[in-house]
Order: structure tokens, then sequence, then C-alpha cells
């Protein structure tokens, strides 16, 4: 199938064609940019809604409740659950999508894993570009779960409206999941496993921080307990979800989102490209690395060298 017919038949809301597109996307095939240059004027009906936080906090469980939730709203949902790499084929390690399997048979649901390969911040290179897709093709919710995130890994809130925080007790000191990164970028906190003991201080120690942080003239992050696993306090946080976007028309800021989101995107995207064309325009790259381990040559120094290169490299 060739690619305008590929974006045709994701605008129609074809299941096979949104995945292969996805895969070309993904995979950087040949293609791929006019793809994203035909799909990307078609994208930005969706509500898109991040979910992050540790290793073990039920991030996927809570996932699927929330898609569950959604259904019975009788709104389409895409989520993209991005999964650590396998370090023996760099695909995939399916652990997240297998939690959601249970929505496989259902139209209204697409649920995709993709490798992080590596890249911190919590999602994958093409993240960004999948969720566009996902949009065009007509989803009124995409849902982004991150691989677990550490203290300063907040890309998801740059790539998705609001984004959900989610921690649980009996990791350790409560205080020290709070510190600054992805505690500034919550717009909800959720405890989950509420049933376990420590959930209630860690519910005081949060809002005790955001009483401490500099609060938003006419919002402050709700504070919510959820049990994902028996579905509690799912209705709670689907209301708080739906609050917090109505925030963000009343406010005026979803503009503000997206003009971020998208100086965000521009950067990144310019970043690995800028990276690639050096490196390859850079003459006896081997021996300038080999210089710059040896100390003799710093990085200002070869990076200059390398602008130069990219300079007088011959136009394509």
């Amino acid at each position: 199938m060739k690619i305008d017919q590929l974006a045709r038949a994701v605008l129609e809301g074809e299941p096979r064609a949104l995945a292969r597109a996805i895969s070309v996307v993904e995979s950087g095939a040949e293609g791929a940019s006019h793809l994203i240059d035909l799909l990307y004027p078609h994208s930005g009906g969706a509500t898109t809604i991040g979910v992050t936080g540790a290793p073990g906090a039920g991030k996927s469980t809570l996932v699927d409740r929330l898609i569950e939730g959604l259904r019975a709203e009788e709104k389409s949902v895409a989520a993209v659950a991005i999964d650590p790499s396998s370090p023996f084929t760099g695909g995939a390690l399916l652990g997240d999508r297998v939690r959601m399997m249970r929505h496989h048979a259902d139209d209204g649901v697409f649920i995709r894993s993709m490798a992080n390969r590596g890249r911190f911040g919590g999602l994958a290179p093409t993240t960004r570009s999948v969720v566009h897709l996902l949009d065009a093709a007509g989803f009124d919710v995409v849902i982004v779960e991150t691989v677990g995130v550490g203290q300063a890994e907040v890309s998801v809130a740059g790539s998705t409206m609001s984004t959900v925080l989610v921690l649980v007790p009996g990791q350790g000191d409560a205080i020290q999941a709070l510190k600054a990164g992805v505690m500034e970028v919550a717009d909800i906190f959720v405890v989950n496993k509420a049933d376990r003991e420590g959930a209630d201080r860690m519910v005081s120690a949060i809002e005790s921080v955001l009483q401490l942080a500099d609060p938003l003239p006419d919002r402050t992050p709700p504070v919510l307990r959820t049990c994902a696993t028996r579905g509690d306090g799912i209705a709670p946080l689907l209301e708080a979800l739906d609050g917090h976007r109505a925030w963000l028309r009343k406010a005026k800021r979803l503009q503000d989102f997206r003009i971020a989101a998208a100086e965000e995107e521009l950067r990144d995207a310019l970043g690995h490209h800028l990276t690639d064309r050096a490196i390859a325009a850079l003459d006896e790259k081997e021996a300038w690395i080999e210089r710059l381990a040896s100390r003799e040559v710093a990085l200002p120094r070869l990076i200059r060298v390398a602008v130069r290169a990219i300079r007088d490299a011959p136009r394509p």
C-alpha cells in the first residue's frame, strides 16, 4: 500500500492500516515523514492523558480501568504503553499490553506497545508522532503510559494535556518520592494501592508539599486514592480528568499547552536530526572521539568542529 493510500485508510479508521502506519513511523521506514505530513493536519481533536510513575505503581492496571470507564462513557480510546526495550531484539517487552488484552475484541479500543529504545524521559523516540497518528485516526482519548520513571523524567508532561502521577505507599519515604521533577508536572496525583498501610500518610505528605509549592491562582492539583485492581476510585479520577480539561479551556491554557508542546517537539526533533547530521559530516569521527576520551580535546572544541562540518557539507 502506498503512503497516500495508507494515510487515507488511517483517516477512515481502519485498524490494520493504523497499526501499519505506526510501524512505518516507529521504524523510520521510507515514507514515514510524508505520512506524518499527511496526517498531522487532521490531529488536534483528541484528549491526551499521560500516566507516569515509578515501576510497580500499578500504572498499567490503572490505565486498563481508565479504558473501561471511558468506554462506559462511549468514548473511543487508544493507549500507547511505553515498555523497556528487549536487550536482545530491541523490541518492546509487552508486559503492559498483556494487562490490557481484555479489551482486544473492542473495536473502540486500540492498544499499542512501543519500545523506549533506551531513551530517557519515559517515552520512546517517536511517541509524539504516534500520538498524532492516533489523534488523526479519530480516537476521542489517547492515553500514554510511560515506562517506569524517576524524578527527572518528565517528557510525558510536554506531550499530553493532562499528566497523572501514580504513587504507591510502602516504597520508602513518601517525601523522597515527591522531589522536584515529576512532582512539578503532575496535574493529578493518584495514590494507588490505597488499601495498603501508609496510604493516608502519603496523601497527607503530597498535600503538604502542594501547600508549600507556588500554586496556580485558580487550581490546586487534586490528590486521589485508587485501588486499580478492584476498580476503586476510578470514577473520581475520570471526573478529575474532565475537570482539568475544562479548566484548560476556561483558563485559555489549552493553546498555551499546544504552543509549548510544539516547541518542545521541534527542539527534540531538531536535536536528534542535527546530531545525526553532525556525526555523519564529521571527518575522522573515530579519531576525534579517541582524542576526546584521552583528554586531548575538550567537548566545546569538538562541538565547534562538528558545527563547521555541517556548515561546510555539500547540500543534498
